[in-house]
């Protein structure tokens, strides 16, 4: 697994944190407004942003997190949804899922009616992979899961076109069988900071499993894929005083001089 540097970080961390904007401006970040694409769902609002530059390979996908109090309620819709790809089956988070498998709303000219979200976002980028472009997809708290889950299903459609995944603040999005299968073990980065509570969610301990290498940004440090038991042990005390206040982006941002330019 290659190391996350500091400039990496920093870029998805922005991106996360823009994605929640009305006011979304893609030539602020580099991007014309020909290589950016929106996917909102049937309410009308942004679930997704994907956009590109002509001379580079890689295309940056990017989930927005929970926002509006049914995405916020999905977050409890934590029951197994059995899905199968290519001969794989695994259970998933059923709340994730359905935000993937939402429709989409259809406004021209880059929204279509009648279909799921992820439909709409593979038919955006299977043009751009078989130009020979390769995926890169970050989200921040529930579009951290979404990422997860999308970038696995499009890894199996699409053999070797994720470049990396990178998530903040995000909670469990599947069971053990979720985890044994996912593909991009070694291409997925899971930011953790300081005593963020939502990255423990579901409370369901030895039932939900996250996938990828964690990075817990803590007490000006970071520790690696440490074990949950000895992370919350260490956090206890600050979590009781301020259990939320670690959740949101810009704490996250802050902490970008954690990772190396090298």
């Amino acid at each position: 697994m290659k190391k996350l540097k500091r400039y990496q970080y920093e870029r998805y961390a922005v991106l996360c944190k823009v994605t929640y904007r009305a006011d979304f401006e893609p030539e602020k970040l580099g991007f014309s407004r020909g290589n950016y694409r929106e996917i909102a769902n049937r309410w009308g609002n942004i679930c997704a942003r994907v956009m590109w530059r002509d001379n580079k390979k890689e295309v940056l996908v990017v989930f927005r997190g929970s926002q509006t109090m049914n995405e916020w309620l999905l977050n409890c819709q934590c029951w197994p949804k059995a899905k199968q790809f290519k001969g794989c089956r695994y259970n998933v988070h059923s709340g994730y899922d359905y935000l993937l498998e939402q429709s989409t709303n259809p406004i021209a000219p880059h929204y279509e009616a009648d279909i799921s979200l992820f439909t709409q976002l593979q038919r955006i980028l299977n043009p751009l992979i078989l130009a020979g472009k390769r995926i890169s997809l970050t989200g921040h708290s529930s579009g951290g899961s979404m990422a997860i889950l999308a970038a696995d299903r499009l890894e199996r459609l699409y053999p070797n076109s994720i470049k990396r995944v990178v998530t903040f603040g995000q909670p469990s999005p599947g069971f053990k069988s979720f985890q044994k299968a996912y593909l991009l073990h070694r291409r997925t980065y899971r930011i953790c900071c300081d005593i963020d509570v939502v990255t423990f969610l579901p409370p369901l301990p030895g039932i939900y499993f996250h996938v990828g290498k964690m990075l817990w940004l803590h007490n000006e440090r970071i520790y690696e894929n440490i074990s949950p038991v000895k992370r919350f042990l260490l956090s206890f005390f600050s979590w009781i005083v301020s259990p939320f206040a670690f959740h949101y982006m810009h704490k996250y941002i802050r902490n970008k001089d954690f990772f190396d330019d090298i």
